[in-house]
């Protein structure tokens, strides 16, 4: 049931997602057609939170990872990174069943991320809504009008 992670596209794009200097935001990786068992690079964009949002549906399952611009005032900006393991609601019995041990492969390629924000719904995926998790992980939050989150 291991998931071949083995495309080199898949570390590339992880790390030019990492790269302060490139504009590339977001990726989902996703199952190859022919290959079940196989993960690709299903799409990417520079498009944020919203854009990544709409490229999931709700019979596909993969793993999405996110860069984010999270800050308390103009001075204190911050780069955050997003895990989604995506399970659309139309997902069949038995690929939702493979996820469970798959992440274990996904995560040998996306290393390092702040939090992890499982979905099957698009609605679970609301910019407020991660940004209230990023500043609960974050630890300290010294904005005073975001105290009560």
């Amino acid at each position: 049931m291991s998931l071949n992670v083995s495309d080199p596209a898949l570390a590339e794009i992880y790390e030019d997602i990492r790269d302060d200097k490139s504009e590339t935001n977001w990726v989902f990786f996703g199952f190859a057609d022919s290959k079940p068992d196989r993960l690709q690079v299903a799409g990417s964009g520079s498009g944020g939170l919203d854009e990544f949002v709409a490229h999931l549906k709700p019979d596909v399952a993969g793993w999405g990872y996110v860069r984010m611009n999270m800050s308390n005032d103009e001075y204190s900006q911050r780069i955050k990174f997003v895990f989604v393991p995506w399970c659309g609601e139309n997902v069949g019995i038995m690929r939702k069943a493979k996820l469970s041990i798959q992440i274990a492969d996904v995560k040998n390629i996306v290393r390092n991320f702040h939090i992890e924000v499982p979905a099957s719904h698009t609605s679970d995926l609301t910019e407020s809504e991660i940004m209230t998790k990023l500043r609960r992980a974050g630890g300290a939050n010294y904005d005073r009008q975001s105290s009560n989150y």
